[in-house]
């Protein structure tokens, strides 16, 4: 049986990319004085304004006007005409401490107040995380959200190395990859939309990301005769970024995790420190998924691990092997629960969570980049 599945990525100039850079940058920036620092850190960005909002409590002072024109800049907007100038733009900070009654459960677990010797925060909220990994590509991601992120990052390398010198830092990517029998076997279709500037033809733009993008990054032996290829569809991308929609931090999580191909349980990652289990429990559950198929376990796997707020330990540890699996799952289950400690302070300090790390996991996927630490491949 033949199938098709698209999934989909976008450049570090997508308005959405943008705020969820900002806010990661503020993120690090309190992590960097303060490894203790709370911070919830919204961004929403439009015609020509920024704005600043949610919960910081910290020891630590933070320019974040100084911040966030440096994310800005460092993205690539200077142009208020096209997408905005990091120079010129409103900035409107709108921060408050961490709620009292939030802080209370994230202080001391509910465990602890009962007398449980537990030496570990409460989940800083209620939530459900997933994890997945499948042997489909070596860093064992889907090939669909794998080849997406890769062409929409070299988008913004060859902008910024001046290989294409017309580019604008927004721009969108999706792939259609055709399956049989659940195997990745060809590249049915490459969607590309990239802001330009006005100066360029379509046609040599077309030309440029199908020699310098996309032949440079998916595999040959994916492709054939029958691969459609739409490159900039509309037929003109000039203005971009907030100028051409608005942004907002938390709202690609499907280009975040796993391009659809896996379940999400809704919370966002960008701008939340690790006391957060939406972030953290979401990088320790593809860590465990991943280690699974790594270690033979199983070749597709998925992992959920639900929270209350202010409880330390997860309500629920559930495993999905599609039938893949190799021992039990219910064994699985175990090794991950003798295993590991996956409470709020278990999970930062078995992934090292209280660093400046973040930014560097904004763009083309949280996952899949061997340099993270909930990427490494352990003996299970």
């Amino acid at each position: 049986m033949r199938k098709l599945f698209t999934s989909e990525s976008v450049t570090e100039g997508h308005p959405d990319k943008l705020c969820d850079y900002i806010s990661d940058s503020i993120l690090d920036s309190y992590l960097a004085k303060d490894q203790n620092a709370r911070v919830a850190c919204e961004t929403v960005a439009g015609k020509g304004e920024i704005f600043i909002t949610g919960e910081i409590t910290s020891i630590a002072e933070v320019d974040i006007e100084k911040v966030v024109r440096k994310a800005i800049q460092e993205i690539g907007y200077d142009n208020s005409n096209l997408d905005m100038d990091y120079k010129t733009c409103k900035i409107t900070i709108s921060l408050s401490k961490q709620s009292p009654d939030i802080a209370l459960g994230v202080n001391k677990s509910l465990e602890s107040k009962e007398g449980e010797k537990l030496d570990s925060e409460g989940a800083g909220d209620q939530g459900i995380m997933f994890g997945f990994a499948c042997d489909e590509t070596k860093e064992l991601m889907p090939l669909p959200i794998s080849l997406a992120h890769k062409l929409a990052k070299k988008l913004s390398e060859v902008r910024k190395n001046g290989i294409i010198d017309y580019l604008r830092p927004d721009g969108k990517v999706q792939v259609t990859v055709e399956y049989e029998e659940d195997k990745p076997i060809r590249i049915d279709t490459i969607v590309i939309s990239t802001q330009h500037q006005e100066r360029v033809d379509l046609e040599t733009l077309k030309e440029d990301i199908k020699e310098k993008v996309i032949e440079e990054v998916v595999p040959q032996k994916l492709l054939d005769e029958e691969t459609k290829y739409f490159i900039n569809p509309t037929g003109r991308f000039v203005i971009g970024g907030p100028l051409g929609d608005s942004g907002l931090t938390g709202r690609k999580i499907i280009v975040d995790t796993y391009g659809g191909y896996a379940r999400h349980g809704g919370g966002a990652f960008s701008g939340k420190d690790a006391t957060k289990v939406d972030r953290s429990a979401a990088y320790m559950a593809r860590f465990l998924a991943k280690n699974i198929v790594a270690n033979g376990y199983a070749k597709k796997c998925e992992i959920q691990i639900s929270y209350a707020i202010g409880v330390a330990k997860p309500v629920s540890i559930y495993v999905d092997t599609f039938g893949t699996n190799t021992i039990p799952e219910e064994e699985i289950v175990k090794k991950v629960e003798n295993r590991f400690d996956l409470t709020p302070r278990g999970i930062i300090n078995y992934l090292d969570l209280r660093k400046p790390i973040y930014t560097k996991t904004t763009n083309y996927g949280h996952f899949g980049k061997k340099y993270l630490t909930w990427e490494k491949i352990i003996q299970l």
